[in-house]
C-alpha cells in the first residue's frame, strides 16, 4: 500500500510531518510513504527509513492562497503533485496537513468525486465519554447543504464508522435544537424525513450538549454548524485544561501535591478528550482515501492520521463500498 504525504503543508512542515511519517513507516505494517516536497529539506530532517521515499515538487501551497486558484497556478505543489498521485493510481491515499479550502478544492478537481455524491464531507472523530468518539460529518466542507447531501452524509458516515469503530450498526443522528422530530429548520425536518424512512441505524435528533456523551456514533449536520461545534468543544478543552493548569499553580504546595496525587488521573481525563489518536479527518465522497490534518498536526497526529485513516481506509475498501452503496 502506497500513501502519498504533502511534506511541505501545515504550520509544522516540514519537520513535523516528516517525523510523523517516518514514526508510521517504522511501524512495520505493509506501507510505503512518498513524501512529496522540497527533497533537500526532508533528507535534512531524519533519516528515512527503506519503505519511505522522496517525490520532489518545488512550490507550496501556502495558508493565505485563494483555494481554487491556487491548486490551478501551482501545478507542481506538493499538495496538487500528491493528489495527483492517488487520480494516476501510484498511491491509493494521500495524507495533508496543508491549506484546507485547497485540499478539498484539489480532491474535487483532481482526483474527483464519487459517482452519484453531490458534495464531499470533511468527518472528523469528536471526543466522547464513551473513548471511542463520535463521527461527525460536515464539519467545514459544505455551509449550505440540501436535505439529499445529509442525507448522502448520513450513508457515507455508517460506512465510515464500521471501518474505524469497528461495528455493525453505527447510530445515527442528527445535530438539532431539541430531540422532537418536528424542531429545528427546514433543512433539519427534511433531513429527518429522509433518515427516518432509510434503513439506517437512525436514533432521531441529537442535541448539542449530548456529543460528547457517546449519544450517537455519527452525527450528521451541515458544515457551518459543524464547524463550529468542532472549534467550541476544542475551546472549552483548551479553556478547562488551562484553567485547571491555573488553580494547582494558585493552590501553592496543597495544589502541586493534589495534582501530583490526581496525575494519572488528569492524564486519562486529557486522553479521553484528545481525538488526535484519529490524526485528521476523511474527505467522505472523494473517488480516493484523502485525509486532512488539522494545520497545526504534529508528528503524532501526522502519524495516527496515515495509521489510523489512510491505511484503515485503504485496507478495508472504504470508498469502494461507498460507491456501490451510491450506485443503488
Amino acid at each position: 500500500m502506497r500513501i502519498a504525504v504533502d511534506a511541505m503543508g501545515g504550520d509544522n512542515a516540514p519537520e513535523a510531518i516528516v517525523k510523523g511519517a517516518v514514526a508510521a513507516a517504522k511501524e512495520g505494517r505493509d506501507i510505503e510513504i512518498i513524501l512529496v516536497g522540497n527533497g533537500q529539506r526532508i533528507r535534512d530532517i531524519c533519516p528515512l527509513p527503506a519503505n519511505v521515499e522522496i517525490v520532489e515538487a518545488l512550490e507550496v501551497i501556502e495558508n493565505e492562497d485563494k483555494p481554487l486558484m491556487a491548486i490551478r497556478r501551482k501545478r507542481n505543489s506538493s499538495m496538487v503533485v500528491a493528489l495527483s498521485m492517488v487520480k494516476e493510481g501510484s498511491a491509493q491515499a494521500v495524507v495533508s496537513a496543508g491549506n484546507t479550502g485547497a485540499f478539498m478544492a484539489g480532491a474535487s478537481l483532481i482526483v474527483g468525486r464519487i459517482p452519484g455524491v453531490t458534495k464531499p464531507a470533511l468527518a472528523p472523530v469528536l471526543p466522547a465519554q464513551d473513548g471511542k468518539g463520535t463521527v461527525a460529518v460536515d464539519i467545514g466542507s459544505t455551509m449550505d447543504p440540501k436535505p439529499e447531501n445529509l442525507y448522502q452524509y448520513a450513508l457515507m458516515g455508517n460506512l465510515y464508522a464500521k471501518t474505524v469503530f469497528a461495528l455493525e450498526e453505527p447510530r445515527i443522528g442528527l445535530l438539532n435544537v431539541g430531540v422532537e422530530p418536528e424542531k429545528g429548520n427546514e433543512l433539519a425536518k427534511q433531513t429527518y424525513s429522509l433518515l427516518a424512512q432509510s434503513n439506517l441505524n437512525f436514533i432521531g435528533n441529537v442535541e448539542a450538549r449530548e456529543v460528547l456523551e457517546g449519544r450517537c456514533d455519527v452525527l450528521i449536520c451541515d458544515g457551518f454548524v459543524g464547524n463550529v461545534l468542532l472549534k467550541s468543544i476544542e475551546g472549552v478543552a483548551r479553556t478547562l485544561f488551562s484553567e485547571m493548569k491555573q488553580a494547582v499553580i494558585k493552590g501553592g504546595v496543597k495544589g502541586k501535591l493534589g495534582a501530583l496525587l490526581l496525575k494519572d488521573t488528569f492524564k486519562s481525563l486529557k486522553d479521553k478528550m484528545d481525538y488526535s489518536q484519529y490524526g485528521g479527518s476523511p474527505l467522505l465522497g472523494i473517488n480516493g482515501v484523502c485525509i486532512k490534518c488539522h494545520g497545526s498536526a504534529d508528528a503524532t497526529n501526522v502519524k495516527n492520521a496515515i495509521l489510523n485513516q489512510a491505511y484503515l481506509l485503504t485496507k478495508n475498501h472504504t470508498i469502494a463500498s461507498i460507491t456501490k452503496i451510491m450506485e443503488e
